[in-house]
């Protein structure tokens, strides 16, 4: 954990914040209420805490570590994470804390405070991030529980070939399993569609089909950069 500040005024304003700061972000978590929004453009599926072994999911963006598809001049035109919009921000004990060592802090970046010291449009947008993720978060632990319960998570193969002849391949990443889902007793399904996880369930599933799209972003730039 880099060392916190809690945010206010006085101590921070001349905190510029980077906007452009995703192009290194290849794979970013998302809550529950976010994937049927993140899943019209990124493939959404699940990967282990590698400290806890604990599933969550998240966006991916890139093929390889460091290295995001989606903004390759580090702005993501499209939909953007909670925790990509909060990154260098942090909750401590119910306030929003800085880490000011962060690189998305820049000097020619967005202002956090304007002169009145009221929070700048960048701020009130780390401040929604933040709402959404200390509701989603719990939520999103709860859902994935359930699907862990019912067997539903399975890993998935993914790998693609390209045409300089090489070949990728993600590990570590695991997918909702339709035939798990289709066998469940009526009761457990029924359960899963009050509690609006069967829709999340069809909704990731269905947004795997982005990864061919990723790849043919990938080969167009290898022969782009030739």
């Amino acid at each position: 954990m880099p060392e916190l500040e809690l945010l206010d005024y006085q101590s921070h304003s001349s905190l510029r914040l980077d906007l452009a700061n995703a192009g290194q972000r290849h794979f970013v978590q998302v809550v529950s209420e976010e994937i049927p929004l993140a899943a019209t453009e990124y493939p959404i599926l699940f990967t282990k805490n590698p400290d806890t072994g604990a599933f969550y999911a998240g966006a991916v963006m890139g093929l390889e570590a460091g290295t995001n598809l989606f903004a390759a001049d580090g702005m993501l035109p499209g939909y953007r994470p909670a925790d990509l919009v909060r990154q260098g921000f942090f909750l401590h004990e119910g306030r929003i804390a800085v880490a000011p060592g962060d690189p998305v802090f820049v000097p020619h970046g967005k202002p956090v405070f304007d002169e009145q010291g009221s929070a700048t449009p960048a701020l009130q947008q780390v401040q929604h991030a933040m709402q959404v993720l200390g509701r989603g978060l719990p939520e999103t632990e709860s859902m994935i529980a359930r699907f862990v319960e019912h067997r539903l998570i399975e890993p998935i193969d993914i790998t693609l070939d390209f045409d300089d002849g090489s070949r990728l391949q993600l590990d570590g990443l695991y997918s909702t399993s339709l035939d798990s889902l289709h066998a469940l007793p009526d009761e457990a399904a029924l359960d899963l569609f009050r509690r609006g996880d069967l829709q999340i369930a069809y909704i990731q599933a269905a947004s795997i089909h982005h990864i061919r799209h990723m790849a043919r972003l990938r080969n167009e730039r290898l022969f782009a950069d030739a």
